[in-house]
C-alpha cells in the first residue's frame, strides 16, 4: 500500500501544479505503468494458474499481466502485431510497448481513431507503426509485409469482432511465438464454429444484440493445432484465449499448460435501442439462435440453434 500511496500523492501534487488535460492524462498513464510494474514484480515465481499472473494496465481485462508473464517466461522476439485496436487506449499490447519497448504494428479499420493514435505520444516515443485498413483474409499478409513485419514475431493479437478465425488462418508471413485470440463464449465449448466469412463483417450491423460475432474456442483450437500451437488457457473474464507455439510451450510450467474453456462473465448485449440489455447464460444463445455459423472442420453452414451448446 505504501507504493500506491506514494504514487497517488505524487499524482495529486502534479495535478495541482499543472492541471492541463494532456499533462493529467500523461500523469495518470505513468502511474498505471508503475503500478503494472509493481504487479509484475509481485507475481508468484511458480504460478498455479493464469489468474495468478493476471493484471490490467491498458487491457480490457487481465491480459496485460498474462502477456507480460509470457514475455518473461518464453523470451520471444521483441515484436508484436495487434489487429483491431480502437484508439489504442485499451489494448493488449500498449503495456508491452511502453514497459518492454517492443517493436510494434497496430491496425484498425477506423481511420478517425487511427489518426488519434498517430497523435498519441506513444507513437513517436516508441516508434509504433500504425495503419488504418479494414482487414480481410486477402489483404492481411500484404499489409504486414508493407509495414515491415514478417518472420519471427513475439506476439500476435487479433480482436476484430468478426472474421478473426479466417484472418489467423490466412496469415502466413509472420511466425508468432504467442497468439492471443478473442473468442465468443456464447457459441459454447463444444462446436468448432465461426460466423461465415464476410469481407465487410460489422458486428452490430449483422445482429443488433451484438452477441453474434467471431469464433468459438473449439474452432480456434482446431486452427491452432493445424498451425502448430498449443492452447494454454484463457483470461478469467472469458474473453481471450492464449496459444503458444509448440516448440516453445515447454518453457511454461506444467500448471500453465492445462488450457480450459472459461465462460464469459461480462454482459455486453444490446437492446433494439442500443442500450445494454445484460443478457447472461443461455439467454444469450437463445437471442441469436436463428443466426448461421460455419463448422470450420467440415465447411457446413448451420444455425446456432442446431449446434451442441454447453452453457
Amino acid at each position: 500500500m505504501s507504493v500506491i500511496r506514494t504514487l497517488r500523492n505524487a499524482l495529486v501534487e502534479l495535478l495541482l501544479r499543472d492541471p492541463r488535460t494532456s499533462r493529467i492524462e500523461r500523469a495518470v498513464e505513468d502511474v498505471k505503468i508503475l503500478l503494472g510494474q509493481q504487479r509484475a514484480q509481485a507475481r508468484p515465481v511458480n504460478p498455479a494458474s493464469w489468474r495468478d499472473v493476471e493484471f490490467r494496465v491498458f487491457s480490457q481485462f487481465g491480459d496485460d499481466g498474462i502477456i507480460d508473464y509470457l514475455a518473461e517466461a518464453i523470451q520471444p522476439a521483441a515484436s508484436f502485431v495487434e489487429l483491431g485496436t480502437g484508439d489504442y487506449t485499451e489494448s493488449n499490447t500498449r503495456f508491452l510497448l511502453v514497459n518492454r519497448q517492443w517493436r510494434g504494428f497496430i491496425c484498425d479499420g477506423n481511420t478517425r481513431l487511427m489518426n488519434r493514435v498517430r497523435q498519441d505520444t506513444v507513437t513517436w516515443q516508441f516508434g509504433l507503426t500504425v495503419a488504418d485498413r479494414f482487414i480481410t483474409k486477402s489483404n492481411v499478409n500484404a499489409l504486414l509485409q508493407e509495414h515491415g513485419f514478417t518472420g519471427e514475431l513475439g506476439l500476435l493479437s487479433i480482436d476484430l469482432d468478426g472474421n478473426d478465425w479466417y484472418i489467423w488462418d490466412a496469415l502466413t508471413v509472420v511466425h508468432p511465438a504467442v497468439v492471443v485470440m478473442e473468442y465468443n463464449a456464447v457459441f459454447g465449448d463444444v462446436a468448432p464454429v465461426s460466423v461465415p466469412y464476410d469481407d465487410g463483417f460489422r458486428r452490430f450491423a449483422q445482429e443488433p444484440t451484438g452477441l453474434y460475432w467471431g469464433v468459438s474456442l473449439p474452432a480456434l483450437r482446431v486452427l491452432a493445432e493445424r498451425k502448430g500451437y498449443a492452447f494454454v488457457g484463457c483470461t478469467s473474464a472469458g474473453n481471450n484465449a492464449y496459444f503458444v507455439r509448440k516448440d516453445l510451450v515447454d518453457r511454461l510450467p506444467a500448471a500453465l499448460r492445462q488450457g480450459r474453456f472459461i465462460d464469459a462473465r461480462f454482459r455486453d448485449s444490446r437492446g433494439r435501442d442500443g442500450s445494454l440489455s445484460h443478457l447472461s447464460g443461455r439467454a444469450r444463445l437463445e437471442a441469436i439462435a436463428h443466426m448461421p455459423v460455419v463448422d470450420v472442420t467440415t465447411g457446413r453452414t448451420l444455425l446456432l440453434r442446431d449446434i451442441p451448446a454447453a452453457l
